[in-house]
């Protein structure tokens, strides 16, 4: 899906609250007329990205707002084009996608400054699978926003009450690196592996929220080992590069489900690090889990990244040449 980025810089002289509307109502209400459209704010400027015609329409909205703010000098609650405006574009406005206005699209999370949205199917479906289950695992290639959208499902539960803790951990296993040989003390060890979700966090939450959140045991983040002996209720918990977990650290990490929390176990199968004898309990938990009620598995693919347009070409590139090394060699390439 080929995105383009537009900004639209409000004059200075007009409030912001006049453009946004109290408490950012004019924002939400955007992002239920766009569902495919992604809007930040930063200062005075808005930024909106989005598939050709869906940005077309809302850079149009956007403006007219501010346009009528401007002249009125007050604070409108209405916004959007007028009707003589929408009749012009109906031909557009007819060509968009179907899945534009399907509910799945809908933001997952919306802050100040970031809104965060399924941007292709398999990532809706995933979104979806979230919602609807206790227990979701999210497997796919990086770049297909498994973890990121995890995350901002958990901030979003947090936020609005449906669980009282956010728990974010992943194995502390990297490459063939042992804990014992790096140094410092064991959280300095642990801390690269759990850097990836400390960055997501930021940039949903701002850093003074994140603090008092993680000081009072709101939000904790932690190395897989750390779960051992716990029972976790009331709480959204993300588990993190799940394939370089063995079947014994899945089946403790599972178990640790409690009454009222939602667990998401993210991972990319074809990026194990573990020593070579030993088998992902990512791939295994599939083969085991598949028939339990309420627990699902999603599967995204290259056609989900919206990372760099390379990326996908990258992960389609490397899947063919795997699997024509399976077919030329007769034992293949063992584990990938």
């Amino acid at each position: 899906m080929v995105q383009k980025r537009v900004t639209v810089e409000v004059p200075e002289e007009i409030p912001m609250i006049q453009v946004l509307g109290v408490n950012d109502a004019n924002l939400y209400k955007w992002e239920e007329e766009f569902p495919m459209v992604n809007f930040w704010v930063a200062g005075n400027e808005i930024f909106i990205q989005g598939p050709d015609v869906d940005l077309e329409l809302a850079v149009r909205t956007v403006q007219t707002q501010f346009t009528k703010t401007n002249k009125i000098k007050r604070i409108i609650p209405d916004y959007g084009l007028q009707t003589n405006q929408r009749a012009r574009l109906a031909p557009a406005l007819s060509e968009l996608p179907a899945r534009a206005a399907d509910a799945r699209y809908r933001a997952v999370f919306v802050s100040r400054e970031k809104v965060i949205r399924p941007q292709t199917e398999g990532q809706a479906r995933y979104v979806n699978d979230i919602n609807s289950h206790t227990i979701t695992f999210g497997i796919g290639p990086a770049g297909t926003g498994k973890t990121y959208l995890a995350m901002a499902r958990a901030v979003k539960a947090l936020l609005e009450g449906e669980v009282t803790r956010l728990i974010l951990t992943r194995p502390a296993v990297e490459a063939g690196e042992t804990l014992g040989f790096l140094p410092g003390t064991l959280t300095d060890k642990i801390d690269p592996y759990l850097r990836p979700l400390y960055d997501a966090l930021r940039e949903m939450l701002d850093t003074g929220t994140i603090s008092r959140m993680m000081s009072d045991g709101t939000i904790e983040v932690a190395a897989l080992a750390y779960m051992r002996g716990r029972t976790l209720n009331g709480s959204f918990i993300i588990l993190d590069e799940a394939q370089n977990t063995t079947s014994e650290q899945m089946k403790m990490f599972l178990t640790r489900l409690g009454f009222g929390s939602k667990m998401v176990v993210t991972g990319d199968i074809t990026q194990i690090d573990l020593p070579s004898r030993q088998p992902s309990g990512l791939k295994q938990v599939s083969e085991i889990l598949s028939d339990v009620p309420d627990i699902t598995f999603s599967y995204l693919s290259a056609a989900d990244v919206v990372r760099h347009s390379l990326v996908g070409e990258i992960i389609n590139a490397y899947d063919t040449y795997e699997s024509q090394t399976v077919l030329r060699s007769p034992q293949g390439l063992g584990r990938k």
